[in-house]
Formats: C-alpha cells, sequence, structure tokens
C-alpha cells in the first residue's frame, strides 16, 4: 500500500497549485478523510470517528500519506488491503494527477 499511496502523494506534490485549486487536493482530503476513518473504525470499534481537518491544499498529500500509513498498521485481511488500494487508485484517477 505504500508505493501505491507515496506515489500519489508525490504526484500531488509536484502538481501545480492551478490542479490543486481544480480538484486534486479535494480528492486527497476525501481519500485522507476516507483512509483516516477506516483506520479509527479498525482500531476504536463502536467509536465515532474523528473528520480530518481541511489544512489547505498544500497538506493533502501528507494527510493522505499519514492517513494511509495509520490504516495499514491495522488492516487484519487482504480484502481490506485490495480495498484500501482501489480507493487510492480511485481517487488519484479523479484527482488526474
Amino acid at each position: 500500500m505504500t508505493l501505491a499511496v507515496d506515489h500519489f502523494a508525490d504526484r500531488l506534490r509536484a502538481a501545480p497549485q492551478s490542479r490543486l485549486q481544480r480538484g486534486a487536493a479535494a480528492e486527497a482530503l476525501g481519500l485522507a478523510r476516507e483512509l483516516a476513518r477506516r483506520a479509527q473504525l479498525l482500531e476504536s470499534p463502536g467509536s465515532e470517528p474523528r473528520v480530518m481537518p481541511d489544512v489547505g491544499m498544500f497538506a493533502a498529500a501528507d494527510q493522505v500519506t499519514v492517513a494511509a500509513h495509520d490504516l495499514a498498521l491495522v488492516l487484519r485481511s487482504e480484502g481490506e488491503l485490495a480495498a484500501a488500494l482501489a480507493l487510492v487508485a480511485e481517487a488519484q484517477q479523479r484527482a488526474a494527477v
């Protein structure tokens, strides 16, 4: 999972500001929030997940990286990993980076 996420994050960091403003950063934040939500649900079932804050378009790549690494630590099955990788691939395609 790390390679796919790191590739997406690197592409976001290299993207021009205009691309980030046109939706790539919002797509990355949405992915980071979903990955963080999944990690929290696995770590603390029954607890309400906290929402990752929007700290700006230039931090979106780092937020994706942190959320993905947190999720990778708590994944329990190949199916969960495959689902997370699919989310990353879909987000990268929508972000067009």
